[in-house]
């Protein structure tokens, strides 16, 4: 059975093959490769025309060489469909503008547009143009800190950080990271905390100082991310889960409906165009959130305490006005 050999991995070889400099011919190219000599044959010419690969046959040696010795093949064949996805995923890059990743991730998409084939029929920076990215509101991180952080998240290093939560005081903690965490516009560190005796999430730009213990750490093997947060709606969650019911006015019914908000969701239309939303969670405080940003376009339905605490929030905030 004939072994599956892409073309561009024999483009790859033959290109090597032809830099080594030993006048490489059909022949020897395709009894090395274990292809047909046409096949060879096809590539190069595949190489002179499409690729512009200033490739010569030499009669006095019976071989090829490049004209240009500067010359490099392409690394990439892509499509250009998805050549414009990698255009316009570096567009997507504004979101993480001001963060500490942001110059890391440019510089690799910087390579990445390097190694791409110059011709091409489509025009990046014009499609480029048809499509805008408006950035979330991002938090401000601290180079230092966010060096400090993900080093020892690669190496498994425990950290001592001072951390400053809204409101209070700052407080030095020893900190054993098992993972990072990207969450509207803020980064955050999950991990053992030994001041509280409890894993626990800390956002990156609350940090005020960071420095690496020299200590290694072993994340438990019953330490599973995805499952942690399974049930969560934002980054904080608990040992509990909660069964919610919200009622959407019909006014909002479309926009609700073609989203989706949280994986265990439930959806149902009512008779009169209202909205059933049900999800399961395992906190509350950032839904409530979510839930007061609808005002009178929704009404928690279940359970009672939350209705009740969304209610006495909004009391609240009408005393505000008074």
């Amino acid at each position: 059975m004939a072994k599956y050999k892409p073309q561009h991995s024999r483009l790859l070889f033959i290109d090597g093959k032809v830099k080594a400099g030993r006048y490489p011919n059909c022949t020897s190219l395709a009894e090395e490769y274990e292809v047909s000599r046409k096949t060879i044959q096809r590539d190069i010419e595949y190489m002179r025309y499409q690729l512009d690969a200033p490739i010569e046959y030499i009669a006095k040696h019976r071989g090829y060489i490049y004209t240009e010795e500067q010359f490099q093949l392409p690394a990439i064949n892509i499509k250009e469909s998805d050549l414009f996805g990698v255009y316009l995923a570096e567009k997507l890059l504004v979101q993480y503008e001001g963060t500490p990743i942001y110059d890391s991730l440019c510089s690799v998409f910087e390579k990445i547009g390097d190694s791409l084939p110059d011709k091409t029929t489509t025009d990046p920076m014009t499609d480029q143009a048809k499509f805008t990215v408006f950035p979330p509101y991002s938090t401000s991180i601290a180079p230092e800190i966010w060096d400090t952080i993900t080093s020892c998240l690669r190496s498994s290093k425990q950290v001592k950080i001072k951390y400053k939560t809204p409101g209070k005081e700052v407080v030095s903690r020893v900190l054993d990271p098992y993972h990072g965490v990207r969450y509207e516009g803020d980064w955050y560190v999950v991990g053992y905390c030994h001041l509280r005796d409890d894993v626990r999430t800390f956002s990156l730009s609350r940090i005020m100082e960071a420095k690496i213990t020299g200590e290694m750490i072993l994340i438990p093997g019953d330490f599973d991310f995805q499952k942690l947060s399974g049930s969560h709606f934002g980054i904080h969650w608990s040992d509990g889960e909660v069964d919610v019911k919200l009622k959407f006015a019909k006014r909002v019914a479309d926009y609700v409906t073609e989203r989706t908000w949280h994986p265990s969701q439930k959806v149902s239309t009512c008779k009169n165009g209202d909205v059933d939303l049900s999800m399961t969670v395992n906190h509350l405080l950032e839904l409530k959130r979510w839930v007061l940003s609808w005002g009178a376009d929704v009404r928690v339905v279940e359970p009672d305490y939350f209705a009740d605490d969304i209610e006495a929030t909004l009391r609240q905030s009408m005393e505000g006005y008074q």
